[in-house]
């Protein structure tokens, strides 16, 4: 008959009523349901109140990592009710990061030394150092551990001794895993910071030695071109010198030898009219006056050549139309030369200049002694890409003339006399530059020394240093 039973079955084969207890999580019974009950009651209020203690935890860093470390430490003990509780890290994890461990005693009291811990807590400690640890957690009968990972390396371990009136289940070891993990974040986390901290703070330092010795190489730029700009000085000084030298020797060795040998023959020629030996007539008051001049042009060259010797350059030369300044004021008031400059000055080499500077003072020499010239004129001249120097003169130069001879020089078919043109054209041309002779519009001639920006500004070295004219 359905719905009666069957007459001799197995009872094992009869419907079972349902297991209250894997529903539950509770084994329940008459007598032990409600202690059952209460003592999960309880887990779960120590649960919610450690998860609480957490959260409360992570939204206030300003309290620092170690604050953080000792409330997981002291959550996971109440939660366990252990005897003690500890967080390490393993030996080679975090090697910076200080203290090593975080222990908790029955007493609730948080220390890192180990003398303050039971001899279990302390051996727990080495093995989780010593890097002894299981890839999940462990319950074993006299305690839980369980590892703090971090993108799959195990930094270290939470150890525990509960108290064995009441077993662990999973929601405890859920919750054991949640402490370790927020730890070992925080400890990563907490390395981080110190490492960054470090590398900033490396990188400030490091920042400040290199501000230091820019600072310091600026001084030394400073100083070296100071350096720099006294020996150009210098250099410009010492080539200005020479020219007054050289103009003075050639004045003593050639114009006052032959003043003072005109003298001589004037001094012979009135002793011969005023002894009678020929017609006196209006001669010897003109030989007279003729002394006169030549010894008055004698005490000039004289004059000339001392204020050659011992007057001084200007300390502070220190540019080509300076240079140049100094050259013409060299040949006054003797010859009226005027400087005339044009364009935008640009710095050239050393060697350019004193070129330049070499070639104008062998012109201007040139015209005062062989031009019969009464002006002169110099003219610098910067281009976008060459710079030019022109010395003309009113003089009876004859331009072809100086050509043919400056040609023959070169070949050594010349006298020395007329080296001074080959000097010239060969420091136009160490320079990248050509040297001209031309009719000056005055009447004269003009020489005109023309160099590019590209050899002038990198100072090539003159072909040619002859000191003759």
């Amino acid at each position: 008959m359905q719905g009666t039973d069957r007459v001799g079955a197995d009872p094992a084969d009869l419907p079972q009523p349902p297991d209250l207890a894997a529903l539950t999580g509770v084994r329940s019974g008459k007598q032990t349901y409600y202690s059952a009950y209460q003592r999960s009651n309880e887990r779960l209020q120590r649960t919610v109140t450690a998860m609480d203690s957490i959260s409360r935890a992570l939204v206030h860093p300003v309290e620092g990592p170690r604050a953080l470390l000792e409330k997981i430490v002291r959550v996971a003990a109440v939660h366990l009710d252990a005897r003690w509780t500890v967080l390490a890290l393993g030996s080679h994890a975090l090697a910076s990061t200080r203290p090593r461990f975080l222990a908790v005693d029955a007493a609730g009291q948080v220390s890192d030394a180990l003398d303050d811990l039971p001899g279990e807590a302390r051996r727990a400690i080495a093995e989780i150092g010593n890097g002894e640890l299981p890839p999940r957690a462990v319950d074993s009968p006299t305690r839980v551990v369980v590892p703090m990972l971090i993108n799959g390396s195990v930094l270290g371990g939470l150890a525990a001794a509960p108290r064995r009136d009441l077993p662990l289940e999973p929601p405890d070891l859920s919750v054991l895993h949640i402490l370790a993990n927020l730890a070992a974040v925080s400890l990563h986390t907490g390395d981080l910071y110190r490492t960054g901290l470090a590398q900033q703070r490396r990188a400030q330092q490091l920042f400040d030695e290199v501000s230091e010795q820019s600072r310091t190489l600026s001084l030394r730029t400073e100083e070296l071109r100071a350096a720099e700009q006294r020996l150009r000085v210098a250099d410009q000084r010492e080539l200005l010198e020479r020219e007054r030298r050289r103009i003075a020797l050639e004045l003593h060795d050639s114009v006052a030898q032959t003043v003072l040998s005109a003298g001589l023959v004037v001094e012979v020629l009135r002793g011969e009219f005023g002894c009678g030996a020929g017609p006196r007539g209006p001669v010897v008051p003109e030989l007279d006056r003729a002394r006169d001049l030549m010894a008055k042009a004698t005490e000039q060259l004289r004059s000339v050549i001392y204020a050659l010797h011992h007057e001084r350059v200007a300390e502070d030369v220190a540019s080509l139309p300076e240079l140049l300044a100094e050259v013409a004021a060299q040949h006054r008031p003797h010859l009226s030369v005027r400087l005339r400059l044009e364009g935008s000055p640009v710095p050239l080499g050393t060697a350019a200049e004193h070129a330049l500077a070499r070639t104008a003072g062998e012109a201007l020499f040139n015209v005062a002694m062989h031009a019969n010239a009464a002006r002169a004129l110099v003219r610098l001249r910067y281009l976008e890409d060459s710079v030019v120097l022109r010395i003309s003169d009113d003089g009876d130069g004859d331009p072809a003339a100086m050509r043919r001879t400056m040609r023959l020089a070169r070949r050594g078919a010349a006298d020395g006399r007329h080296r001074g043109l080959v000097g010239m054209a060969l420091r136009a041309e160490g320079l990248g530059g050509s040297l001209s002779i031309r009719r000056s519009r005055a009447g004269g001639v003009a020489i005109e020394s023309r160099v590019p920006l590209s050899g002038a500004v990198q100072g090539a070295v003159p072909a040619f240093e002859e000191t003759n004219t």
